[in-house]
């Protein structure tokens, strides 16, 4: 267990300031009340007095005093010795610092404020049981812990001890909640299950690998005997499970921190661990994986079920088309027969011997035969081509007898047909009538056959197409799922949530009372429609047309806003000093500057390092992100770019959680440049996808001929900052359908930044998304292509909106809304608070043929959000512009990447999920690398400009971008090293513009 976990940096700032306190730190903890003004007029001088306050303020934000008051920051100083109308603050401190009374200030401040040391008693035991606590239930991180027990401190008013005291308090406390964990998931193992769970990581003789291995790789390929060869997986893992004792009783995360080392580390690194922990990792990993492989299957099945499907309905098109030929031959015949009907000459006695002689009986009756037989139904068409499958479905008995499968209300009627189904694959008596209540009007037809029997076929064919749709809702789903579990399972009941209510409310910034929340929303949109609807005959953008008796809104597209000469001629005097470096050494550069790189740990949790593992790491990213691979970089009289250094850090330090602690440094390293805060704050950011085609097999691919032609792809969808920076991000296959994805993306970000706005493009957006971003405190702002086609809703019918009435014809269901509150409240609370996964959730609230009246809730709110958001829209060419300059960086962002991604022509070759998003992961930590190393440079050149005289305006620093990269070499040259003078942290000297065009290549 390490002691050292933190770095150079995070050590450097326990117990100091680093930089200056925010405005609200300083009116916090340096105010000094009347009680604090008594305290300090104790102390003779202006110096001591002052003095003294400093020192109060620095324990109240610090929790320590500093060995040397001076190091102070001016802003603190000055605003403490303005409170005590003290001028000469900085010579006063000088004085201070020197004297020799400051030393027993602490002391007295100790006394009067109640303030303890960490050796008094009890101290250390009620701490070490709060992280004890925190550790149990989740907390893995152990600087995440070094944090909380200094908030713990504070909180108590307990006195910083020294920094190793405190990292050896955490890492006690960490061993001994791993060593409980390990106890409590080995005991009750008998002797012949544990040596069960041992020969999953020993290689069978005449074998290549262990049991692990083949078990934790899942399928990929999309096809009916891939299901069978899952189902197998999923039935040597049950018959693991069934001898283990259960595990409920231990904390889901410590059990998927497990599970994640289990599924990344080598099994003779598994095989190496002692006994108990071994045994612990074994179990916790056969348990979860037993969820997992029902995930695999269901992936699987989807896949091959949606393919299916999709050609049966193709080749019925197909097969229309190719009948339309002896269609209109029969059809002309009718016609010509028509024509001798209509024909006046004829007489009507001769009528039908003119038509036989002119057409013949025999042709005629072919005819009309053949159109009978052209125009049956299109569904007909589509149901024949599918019952050619029923060959390709024979994996149905296997795949209902091995999922162990649950429903809610709304897919209870088709686990009964599941039920129905194994009854009758397994040859028992079937119990009772045929479930049909699951089948549209569509299917009826064609699950029985003429005489009233059943049609094992078509029920087959109908269940499977209800599985694959209740899948996807989450109407049905495995009993125990990873992916696809029960997401009302989780929601806040009883007691957890009335606690949780008053905060939820306060963070979100909703009432607890639906009459007020709907009386603000309320009064909000009939404000809007009345001020939108006064400036519309004014606004040049907006036309209201009228289509037939439909009436229709119209809004011009943006005109593009011409740069101005001096944001030209500033671009061209930063491109002109900005330095020159190959990718690699970038990426060294910041690690130097912020250390990111030390925050991939081994995936084993010990300390095991290696000497100069940063570069090691730092060349992994990029071998990832340039989708190169090892060979570029593999030095073999470089220790740290020795392939197998390479391949053991990529194994076992490069995964989802140090991704994202990396990531979060960056986007904080962002943060702090001054350069950064003048493009955004961070309350702004916008998702959207890159296209990755995927050519190799696999099923986490999916097809879209717009964007992968003829091969399947994925969709990095990400979500960027107006800071530029990448906060998130999800690997999704094919593309996306709904903006479901983009909520878990918000939600499950884990920077400092937090964003309020989330702005994207026009796909997705449906009013029960807007109503779930409201609940949840963001606004949902997407740009919106055709506007025409959206409805306006108001509340009040009777009220006169002048020229939109006619648009504002939709009446909200206000009482439906009112009578849902609460749970809509409680839904709202369970996402914030991470108890439910998003997107599962989120997925079951979607209107379809059967919504919940919680789901018609949450759409009747969001009418009301949505509306709103249009109301602006279409009043406020600003807000359109904000919204296309956001989502423009989010596109800056992706061509960046696609130039960093540029091995292997761009192609994606994972074939499983947590491969595509692993290297997916390292692309945006690189494109973030870039984006830092441009704001820290651009930030150096622009002081240096003003320092020359130039006249830099804060309106075209607004406009700058650092997405630029022609100036960083990313081909040819890996070389992992560092001028001295870098590596002590400083910068690179900047270029001179006079010299710029000779150093070109």
């Amino acid at each position: 267990m390490p002691v050292g976990f933190l770095t150079e940096d995070q050590a450097g700032r326990y117990g100091r300031f680093s930089g200056e306190p925010t405005h609200d730190q300083l009116a916090r903890h340096f105010h000094l009340d009347d009680s604090d003004r008594a305290f300090i007029t104790e102390h003779r001088g202006d110096h001591n007095r002052l003095g003294v306050a400093v020192q109060l303020g620095t324990v109240r934000l610090l929790g320590t005093f500093l060995e040397d008051p001076t190091e102070t920051p001016s802003s603190a100083v000055r605003f403490t010795a303005d409170q005590l109308l003290i001028a000469n603050f900085s010579e006063l401190m000088t004085l201070y610092g020197n004297s020799a009374g400051r030393w027993r200030h602490g002391g007295r401040i100790r006394e009067r404020y109640g303030y303890r040391v960490f050796t008094d008693f009890g101290v250390a035991f009620r701490l070490n049981r709060f992280l004890y606590a925190l550790s149990w239930t989740g907390t893995e991180r152990p600087t995440a812990l070094f944090e909380r027990a200094i908030a713990w401190l504070a909180t108590g008013k307990v006195l910083l001890p020294g920094l190793s005291v405190l990292e050896r308090a955490v890492a006690r406390v960490r061993l001994r909640s791993a060593s409980h964990l390990h106890r409590r998931l080995a005991e009750g193992i008998n002797a012949e299950a544990r040596l069960r769970l041992d020969r999953l990581v020993a290689v069978p003789e005449g074998e290549r690998q262990s049991p692990l291995d083949r078990l934790r790789d899942g399928p990929f390929i999309q096809s009916g005997p891939e299901i069978s060869r899952s189902l197998l997986r999923l039935g040597e893992v049950h018959s693991l499970v069934q001898e283990l004792p259960k595990i409920d009783h231990i904390p889901p995360r410590k059990i998927t921190a497990l599970w994640k080392f289990a599924s990344a580390a080598r099994a003779q690194a598994v095989a190496r661990l002692p006994e108990e922990r071994r045994t612990a990792t074994l179990l916790a990993f056969i348990h979860t994986l037993k969820a997992s492989a029902a995930d695999d299957v269901i992936d699987v099945f989807d896949a091959v079920s949606t393919a299916m499907f999709s050609e049966a309905e193709a080749a019925a098109k197909q097969a229309r088309l190719g009948s339309l030929r002896d269609f209109d031959d029969a059809a002309l015949k009718l016609r010509d027969m028509g024509i001798v009907v209509f024909d006046d000459a004829t007489p009507d006695d001769q009528v039908r011997a003119t038509i036989f002689e002119l057409l013949g009986r025999d042709a005629l009756l072919a005819a009309v035969e053949r159109v009978g037989m052209l125009v049956e139904p299109q569904d007909e068409t589509y149901f024949k081509e599918l019952r050619k499958f029923h060959r390709k479905i024979r994996y149905v008995p296997a795949l209902l007898a091995g999922l162990e499968l649950d429903a809610a209300p709304a897919g209870r009627p088709l686990l009964d047909a599941v039920e129905y189904l194994r009854a009758v694959h397994a040859g028992v008596k079937r119990p009772g009538p045929m479930p049909t209540a699951f089948a549209s009007a569509d299917w009826l037809p064609q699950i029985k056959s003429d005489e009233g029997s059943i049609d094992l076929t078509g029920y087959r064919l109908c269940v499977l197409d209800g599985l694959r749709r209740g899948f996807r809702r989450r109407d049905i789903f495995p009993v125990r799922s990873i992916r696809y579990a029960d997401p009302r399972k989780g929601l806040l009941t009883g007691a957890a949530w009335e606690t949780a209510r008053p905060l939820i409310c306060r963070t979100v910034g909703a009432s607890a009372s639906a009459e007020e929340e709907l009386a603000g929303l309320t009064h909000r949109l009939d404000l809007a429609y009345r001020e939108t609807a006064a400036r519309v005959p004014t606004n040049a953008a907006v036309e209201i047309v009228g289509v037939g008796e439909k009436v229709d809104l119209s809004v011009d597209a943006l005109d593009k806003v011409e740069e101005p000469a001096s944001l030209t001629a500033l671009r061209a005097a930063l491109d002109a000093r900005l330095p020159k470096p190959d990718l690699p050494e970038l990426i060294l550069e910041m690690h130097a500057r912020t250390g990111f790189a030390a925050l991939f740990t081994h995936a084993s949790e010990s300390a095991s390092r290696a000497e100069d593992i940063a570069t090691t790491v730092c060349a992994v990213l990029l071998a990832e992100a340039t989708n190169t691979g090892f060979e570029p970089l593999v030095r073999g009289d470089v220790p740290a770019l020795r392939r197998s250094r390479l391949s053991w850090v990529k194994q076992n330090f490069v995964r989802a959680e140090t991704l994202t602690a990396a990531n979060a440094a960056l986007v904080a390293a962002q943060n702090a440049v001054p350069l950064a805060r003048s493009w955004g704050g961070g309350e702004v950011a916008s998702a959207d996808g890159l296209r990755f085609v995927v050519p190799v097999r696999t099923i986490h691919s999916g097809p879209n001929p717009r964007y992968f032609g003829r091969e399947r792809g994925v969709t990095w969808y990400n979500l960027a900052s107006d800071q530029f920076t990448g906060l998130n991000a999800i690997t999704v296959p094919g593309t996306l359908r709904d903006s479901l994805d983009l909520l878990a993306v918000v939600l499950e970000q884990e920077t400092e930044l937090q964003p309020t706005e989330i702005m994207s493009d026009t796909a997705g957006y449906t009013d029960t998304i807007f109503g779930i971003f409201h609940l949840l405190g963001y606004q949902f702002s997407p740009r919106i292509a055709d506007i025409g086609g959206s409805r306006l809703w108001r509340v009040d019918r009777k009220a006169d909106y002048g020229v939109l009435n006619d648009l504002a014809s939709n009446k909200i269901n206000v009482k439906l809304i009112a009578e849902q509150w609460d749970d809509l409240l409680r839904l709202a609370g369970s996402l914030k608070l991470g108890v439910v996964q998003a997107a599962g959730l989120t997925r079951t609230l979607q209107t379809n043929d059967r919504p919940t009246r919680l789901a018609r809730g949450l759409q009747e709110l969001g009418r009301i959000v949505k509306t709103l958001y249009l109301l602006r829209y279409i009043d406020d060419e600003q807000y359109r512009r904000r919204i296309l300059v956001q989502l423009n960086r989010g596109e800056g962002r992706h061509q960046l990447a696609r130039i960093v991604f540029h091995g292997k022509r761009g192609e994606l070759r994972q074939r499983y999920r947590e491969g595509q998003e692993d290297q997916l992961g390292a692309l945006g930590i690189v494109v973030n690398l870039v984006v830092l190393w441009n704001t820290i440079y651009m930030d150096a050149a622009l002081d240096q400009l003003r320092g020359e005289g130039y006249e830099v305006l804060p309106e075209d620093i607004a406009r700058l971008s650092p997405l630029s990269f022609k100036h960083i070499n990313m081909l040819g040259r890996y070389a992992f090293t560092l001028p001295e003078a870098v590596t002590r942290g400083e910068l690179r000297p900047l270029r001179n513009p006079a010299t710029a065009a000779i150093d070109e290549p």
